[in-house]
């Protein structure tokens, strides 16, 4: 096996690996996150690695491994980089580059590696990032539905392993017929010292994550029209902003209609907070709340508990953990559980809750340290550019 590292990643020698993503954000919660700080916790192990992304919008203070690409003509959510995709096949031509990791769909950067890959005989990993869930496969533009037989599905048949965040990821990949190894592999979570002091004098139920219709907006505010009137000392705060990314801007002005056209009372619409004023935020509120159609992870979710906040999380996110850890609730999808769950949940007192909180803490420093997860991600690479290691225990071959 390779030295290990600084950190306890365990590092493999003489490879060099680039990983592949649409954008990193200055502030974000999703892969520009989650794909960073991995990628932080493996450079700091040792790794000789890049990670490319495209020039979507500038950082003040860029990590030294990163390298962004001017995007091309076309539409900027098709994601065309013709600079990408040349410096990824000169690399692919060279001899020490062994591996390539992809994360995500639906843009010509994610078709880029599964090519140089091909054209230099290079191991190819790729994190679907929730793009293959059921309701991800279900919706989009009559332009996805070209995208996928014409250019992604090719793609993703070159892959050598895949990475899902949870095990319901895992199944969404075998449920679409992909046969590879897979590795699953959570997401790692930062958890950060609390501030002094206690919560707010207001009693907060907080979502808080980019303004989306998977999100389940929709569902939140029809129950919180349901329960404000049982529960006149709890406020609903929304925080966030339209996911232009994503092609859904004017949803938060969507959202803030359909608030008006309900009469709801107590709640708010912050717009997007980030850094500290993030993590007061989270903890501020005495229970956060993600009644999502479709998550391979959920991010926000582990931010909330790492915080101290319990979480009403519904069947959608993979975290039966809240359940089974004590520290929330993991529901059905859809509006009657969710109106139960808050009928239940906002009843509890401070302190009941403030328990809850408690346990999603200590949850997530035992189980989603970088460290931890960047070992498993290094074990998974190094098995795959030598199959005669022992097959990693967070690989499913079957």
């Amino acid at each position: 096996m390779g030295a290990l590292g600084a950190t306890g990643v365990r590092r493999i020698s003489h490879m060099r690996l680039v990983h592949v993503v649409p954008a990193i954000a200055q502030e974000a919660s999703g892969p520009s996150y989650s794909v960073r700080r991995l990628c932080d916790t493996l450079v700091e192990s040792g790794e000789n690695l890049t990670l490319a992304a495209l020039d979507w919008s500038p950082l003040a203070n860029p990590p030294p491994y990163l390298k962004t690409f001017a995007l091309g003509w076309g539409p900027r959510k098709l994601g065309r980089s013709p600079t990408m995709s040349r410096w990824l096949q000169n690399l692919a031509s060279g001899t020490d580059l062994r591996l390539i990791h992809n994360h995500g769909m639906w843009q010509l950067n994610s078709i880029y590696p599964a090519r140089a890959a091909k054209h230099g005989n290079l191991q190819l990993v790729h994190s679907p990032r929730g793009a293959l869930s059921a309701w991800a496969m279900q919706h989009g533009s009559a332009a996805k539905r070209l995208f996928w037989p014409l250019l992604q599905l090719p793609a993703l048949r070159q892959v050598d392993c895949f990475h899902a965040t949870s095990q319901a990821e895992y199944a969404d990949i075998r449920r679409l017929g992909f046969r590879q190894p897979v590795a699953v592999i959570p997401n790692g979570i930062d958890v950060p010292p609390l501030p002094e002091g206690g919560r707010g004098n207001e009693r907060t139920l907080l979502f808080l994550g980019r303004m989306h219709p998977v999100k389940g907006l929709d569902t939140l505010l029809l129950a919180w029209k349901a329960v404000q009137d049982r529960f006149p000392s709890w406020r609903l705060v929304i925080v966030g902003d339209d996911d232009s990314y994503n092609g859904t801007s004017g949803y938060l002005a969507a959202t803030r209609e359909l608030a008006a056209r309900l009469d709801l009372e107590r709640i708010s619409f912050p717009g997007s907070l980030f850094g500290v004023y993030k993590q007061q935020a989270y903890r501020d509120a005495d229970l956060y709340v993600l009644p999502t159609r479709s998550e391979n992870f959920g991010m926000t979710v582990a931010e909330a508990l790492a915080m101290g906040t319990p979480a009403i999380v519904s069947r959608g996110a993979p975290w039966s953990g809240l359940a089974e850890r004590g520290a929330g609730w993991w529901i059905d999808i859809g509006l009657e559980p969710l109106i139960e769950c808050l009928t239940e949940a906002l009843s509890r007192s401070p302190d009941e809750l403030a328990i809850m909180g408690d346990r999603g803490r200590t949850w997530m420093q035992e189980a989603f340290a970088w460290r931890a997860v960047a070992a498993k991600m290094s074990d998974t690479y190094a098995w795959l550019c030598d199959k005669s290691r022992e097959v990693p225990s967070c690989v499913y071959l079957d």
